[in-house]
């Protein structure tokens, strides 16, 4: 049954994702800008991080790190 439900849940997201990408003519930057103005005319609350992510580069020690975790 966890099947069914997930799939079900799965269906909607893609109908969903479906319906805003044709009502945008696919344009990802209007969608952008739609999701963005809504979001701010709503006036909710935006969580920011105080440190932004950066980029995890990988270095040869970090990848042997990696390997040794692995068993490999």
């Amino acid at each position: 049954m966890t099947q069914k439900v997930t799939d079900s849940v799965i269906d909607e997201i893609h109908r969903t994702r479906e319906e805003i990408s044709e009502r945008f003519g696919g344009n990802i930057a209007a969608i952008a800008e739609d999701a963005a103005r809504r979001q701010a005319a709503s006036n909710r609350p935006v969580w920011k991080p105080e440190m932004p992510n950066s980029a995890f580069q990988a270095t040869p020690v970090t990848l042997r790190s990696a390997s040794l975790h692995r068993g490999t």
